[in-house]
This record gives structure tokens, C-alpha cells and sequence, in this order.
């Protein structure tokens, strides 16, 4: 109850604070250490949910000896924050009440692309990384986790380009970085004797 999601989603949906909300931590930290993780990759808002698993598998190995794996966490330098695409002081969230605010695993290449022109960005339209800047900032994140490339090698990509160009490219780019995944998804989706047989 003292953790912060918790607080903040009891604090959004006051009529709905289930005990889904109140276990998701706990739950959480049986995902992880059950598969005995060394280094676990989170996002910066997950960082207290790890700590969380760490404490329980230390007092958990104090009592029953050495059981689980404590993990580390591994917080990228970049994207380990995403902002929402309509409001970039927010973090992105698929809990979020509008679709437009995130990027869904499994979105359609149309949605995905819809979804970026819309992101919200500022009046400046000159693509630089910069203190105020927050939506385009937070596009230029999303584009640099996707493509691997710098900060300073994306504003020179886009030198002389306007806000529309840029987005496209981010759109563009997160539609073949899902691309392998969706696919992947889909060729188990329809191997049903396949799912079967990973239940027995």
C-alpha cells in the first residue's frame, strides 16, 4: 500500500481499488524470480517493484537458505521512461483512457503510424533534444531505443526537416522494430495443437 503505482492508480480509481491492484507487486516479483534472473530489465517506474523482489528473495533465502537468485536491475540510459504520445508529462501507460497515449505490442502498422502524427509536440518544429521540449524529446527516446542511434545523430538526421517528417520516421521505425514480434505472435496464434501441447 505505501508503494507508488499503487497510490496513484488507488488515487485514479478510488471506486476501484481491487485486490489485482494491492497483489500486481507481488506477483510481479513471483515473475521474476522464478526464473532466477541475474539482471533484470525495467523501466525506471519499475524500479521499486524490483526492489520489492530483491527484498523477497533475500528474506526468503535468510529463512530457507539459498533459494532464489537476487536480481540487479538493468535500466537502459535511454527509454527507461516513456512518456505518453498525447500528454508527454505522463508516463505511457496501457491503462491509459485514450488508445491514441501508447503504443500497443500488437497495434496495427496504421494505428501505430495514426498514433504518432497525433503525438503531441510543441511550436518550435525543429528536432533537437532539449529542457521543455517534452513531447519531442520523448518521441526522439522512442526513436533512438528502436533505431540504436544517438541523440546528436537523430538531430542531424533531421536537420532542416519539420516536425511531420520526424514522426513519420518514428512511426516508421517502431512498425518494423514490432514487425518480428506481431509476426512471431501470429504464427503461434494459429498453431493451436502447439499451445495444447505446451499445457500438458
Amino acid at each position: 500500500s505505501r508503494m507508488t503505482q499503487f497510490k496513484d492508480k488507488s488515487a485514479k480509481h478510488a471506486d476501484n481499488i481491487n485486490a489485482g491492484l494491492f497483489t500486481y507487486p507481488t506477483l510481479m516479483a513471483a515473475d521474476i524470480l522464478l526464473y532466477q534472473a541475474d539482471l533484470v530489465p525495467v523501466g525506471a517506474d519499475q524500479k521499486q517493484h524490483l526492489e520489492l523482489s530483491r527484498d523477497i528473495a533475500a528474506r526468503f533465502n535468510g529463512i530457507y537458505g539459498q533459494t532464489f537468485t537476487v536480481p540487479d536491475g538493468y535500466i537502459p540510459k535511454t527509454g527507461a521512461r516513456i512518456m505518453s504520445l498525447l500528454d508527454p508529462t505522463r508516463k505511457m501507460s496501457k491503462s491509459d483512457e485514450s488508445e491514441g497515449a501508447y503504443i500497443g505490442m500488437l497495434d496495427k502498422p496504421d494505428d501505430i503510424m495514426r498514433k504518432f502524427r497525433r503525438a503531441v509536440t510543441d511550436s518550435e518544429a525543429c528536432v533537437r533534444y532539449a529542457e521543455g521540449k517534452d513531447g519531442i524529446n520523448n518521441l526522439m527516446g522512442i526513436y533512438s531505443c528502436v533505431t540504436g542511434k544517438s541523440y546528436a545523430e537523430i538531430e542531424q538526421e533531421f536537420d532542416g526537416k519539420g516536425y511531420g517528417d520526424f514522426k513519420t520516421a518514428v512511426g516508421e521505425a517502431v512498425v518494423d522494430h514490432l514487425r518480428p514480434i506481431q509476426e512471431e505472435f501470429a504464427r503461434l496464434s494459429a498453431d493451436k495443437a502447439y499451445i495444447e501441447q505446451c499445457y500438458t
